[in-house]
């Protein structure tokens, strides 16, 4: 048994990146959180088929990372006992042309997940004031009104961003969107491990990009503006969750686990009940049924 606080991994105060934990001491082997795993995924697996039969809340998973933190694993390895018409999952790239013809939201308005279903956005709406912020000139592909050069781009505007982004989440969250927020963080030298092993091993070479490398470069800008994220979007109704990303498999385990505690926790998540003059006939539904020739 996994022995943590999974209140400690939620961003409620404000926090310094550099403080955060990218791995933390289970105290188990890696055997032990890979079944533990599999015993909450199953699970969550029940409860998702119990939330699509309710029909009443959608669940909205955003993941946010460097690149190599797991992202793709995560969602394979969580989610694997999923009923697949329950959930649905969105990786979020470059705009295009048609997502940009809209409003930088409206891509993911559209991507949200139905009453009753699991939505998981693998990167998410929060790109526009993340990888946006460290190349604002990406801005400019968007058109907008009065932002006819980067120079324009000022405080205001990131400002005015991060309200809009709230206020999204506030009003999805409102209508009966349960959202979490997870933000997978890696360590500098574990990601210089995990592109050498992209290199190295020939079956993974098609993940790299020369651009990682480039974007690697301004790991310390990037560092900067997921903080200020955390900081200044981790809501109650929309947290976000510093999940310690070095180790993979307890990484998995802690959102699975963490989705699964609070999920569980909605007293008003049941199945629906046959009514009262439809149950009273299923003896003689069961009838009909056997005596059909």
């Amino acid at each position: 048994m996994i022995s943590i606080d999974l209140n400690d991994f939620k961003i409620t105060s404000k926090i310094n990146l550099k403080d955060q934990p990218t791995k933390i001491n289970v105290d188990v082997d890696e055997d032990t959180v890979k079944d533990e795993l599999k015993s909450v995924r199953k699970k969550l697996g029940k409860l998702q088929d119990t939330l699509y039969a309710h029909g009443k809340y959608s669940v909205l998973i955003c993941l946010q990372g460097m690149d190599t933190s797991g992202k793709d694993s995560l969602i394979r390895e969580v989610f694997k006992d999923f009923n697949v018409r329950g959930v649905e999952v969105h990786s979020f790239k470059v705009p295009t042309e048609l997502e940009l013809k809209h409003d930088y939201l409206w891509r993911h308005y559209i991507a949200l997940p139905a009453r009753g279903k699991f939505g998981v956005f693998n990167r998410t709406h929060y790109e526009n004031v993340l990888v946006t912020r460290v190349h604002p000139y990406y801005i400019m592909s968007e058109n907008i009104p009065g932002i006819d050069d980067v120079s324009k781009i000022d405080d205001a505007f990131w400002d005015k961003r991060y309200e809009q982004i709230n206020n999204f989440e506030k009003h999805i969250a409102e209508n009966g969107t349960i959202i979490f927020k997870f933000f997978l963080n890696l360590s500098k030298g574990e990601q210089k491990y995990r592109l050498l092993r992209r290199l190295n091993k020939q079956e993974k070479n098609w993940k790299f990009s020369s651009g990682d490398l480039k974007e690697r470069k301004l790991w310390d800008k990037y560092q900067d503006c997921y903080e200020e994220v955390l900081n200044r979007s981790s809501k109650p109704h929309a947290p976000w969750y510093n999940i310690p990303a070095d180790d993979k498999p307890v990484a998995r385990y802690l959102v699975a686990k963490i989705l699964y505690d609070t999920l569980s926790a909605y007293s008003d998540i049941e199945e629906p009940v046959l009514p009262d003059d439809e149950k009273a006939n299923i003896n003689l539904y069961k009838q009909q049924l056997e005596n059909e020739n």
